[in-house]
């Protein structure tokens, strides 16, 4: 194992809140002596089927524990995604089916593996616990915190004050969630800062039922591509970390010049000489905006498609958004028919899910056929010869009829 110091240095990076400091650093010391690991655990709640590249800032750090010989336990809260986390939320949010969150979880850990060294790493999901809970067992648990302790986080109080309803059952997330600490006998939670509280809460529930209190990290929330809201798959402002190549690199290439060090930072995890090196050469000129984006979105997909694929990317991108050309490879569609009208082209390729959205990305420029661009919503398209259908920047399909 590494020393005290080298350990604290690597997870101290980037860090937001590492509570209590002094707590850490005794579970640490004790680690080093005894030569038993660390239990660092993370919970994602899988509502959607897909990681993102802000799910990964914290997934990242999750590594960081595990090259340090520290166990990672991956909770996949399938169980409590059927609650929906209300942090951050005016509203109840719409309940999922267990059967729809285990389906979800599967592919939370085939993406989680490229990230985290999966023959090391602890998968449980916390249906395991907490769907075999009496009703008893869920009056005890609730008899640990008080409702003034929950009214303490701020969107109840938000919801409370502005007449907004709270069901009862999301009071019972975060009591959940801090269960989940109790049954893997945590050390360590991570999250995002906006999990706080929740993290917080796992702390007391433990000292409740007799177990040393875990310890609690943060790291950031990573904006999404369009520089304001947090990454969410919802507000289609997302990098997943399934996406190919050439549409990482594209989206990664579309943020705002202000997001470029954070991602250089928390999406592709330099250190903070590195970041601080990027931030010095943008405000003294001898860096381009544009060059740092390349240097970043290249990283990104190097990370997640292995070595040499960022480079390809970019001559892809140049290739498609500089000349104007359209990619080496695009996924070919045969339909029905000599031809078409627009919107009715769109919605049976999948380019749009309705005729409505269809008119809309007519209406928005941002639909054209071989190059040029249509404004007409009830312009026919012939596909005797086939032609390519463009939505937006990044989607191409070769169509043609029969």
């Amino acid at each position: 194992m590494k020393t005290l110091k080298e350990q604290l240095d690597i997870l101290n990076d980037g860090v937001i809140d590492l509570l209590p400091q002094e707590d850490f650093v005794r579970k640490l010391e004790k680690s080093i002596a005894t030569g038993v690991p660390l239990r660092a655990k993370l919970g994602l709640d899988p509502s959607r089927p897909d990681i993102h590249i802000g799910h990964a800032v914290v997934l990242n750090k999750l590594r960081q524990f595990q090259d340090l010989g520290h166990t990672v336990v991956l909770i996949i809260g399938d169980f409590t995604a059927m609650i929906g986390d209300p942090t951050g939320k005016s509203k109840t949010r719409p309940a999922l089916t267990l059967e729809e969150t285990r389906e979800n979880g599967k592919t939370y850990v085939e993406q989680a593996a490229k990230i985290l060294d999966m023959s090391k790493t602890e998968v449980v999901y916390n249906s395991q616990w907490l769907d075999a809970m009496s009703f008893r067992d869920v009056v005890t648990l609730s008899a640990k915190y008080t409702v003034a302790q929950l009214l303490e986080r701020d969107d109840f109080t938000k919801r409370y004050r502005s007449g907004e309803p709270i069901s009862v059952h999301e009071f019972l997330y975060p009591l959940s969630q801090a269960y989940d600490s109790v049954a893997v006998r945590s050390d360590i939670e991570l999250g995002g800062t906006d999990q706080k509280f929740n993290l917080l809460v796992g702390r007391e529930i433990m000292k409740a039922y007799g177990q040393e209190p875990q310890c609690i990290l943060t790291m950031p929330i990573l904006e999404g591509t369009d520089g304001v809201e947090k990454m969410s798959k919802s507000l289609d402002n997302y990098i997943a970390v399934t996406d190919s190549a050439r549409d990482m690199f594209g989206k990664t290439m579309s943020i705002p010049d202000s997001l470029i060090t954070r991602y250089y930072q928390y999406a592709c995890f330099a250190s903070d000489e590195q970041v601080k090196k990027m931030e010095s050469d943008l405000a003294n000129g001898s860096l381009h905006p544009r060059q740092a984006k390349v240097e970043v979105s290249g990283s990104i997909v190097d990370r997640y498609h292995g070595a040499g694929s960022g480079s390809a990317a970019l001559a892809e991108f140049e290739k498609v958004f500089v000349r104007k050309d359209v990619p080496d490879e695009i996924e070919e569609r045969q339909l029905e028919g000599a031809s078409h009208d627009i919107v009715s082209l769109l919605t049976l390729t999948g380019m749009a899910a309705s005729k409505s959205e269809a008119r809309r990305l007519i209406q928005q420029g941002g639909v054209s056929i071989d190059g040029n661009k249509v404004t007409d919503i009830a312009a026919s398209i012939d596909l005797a010869s086939p032609v390519i259908l463009r939505v937006g920047k990044l989607r191409f399909l070769r169509v043609h009829g029969r």
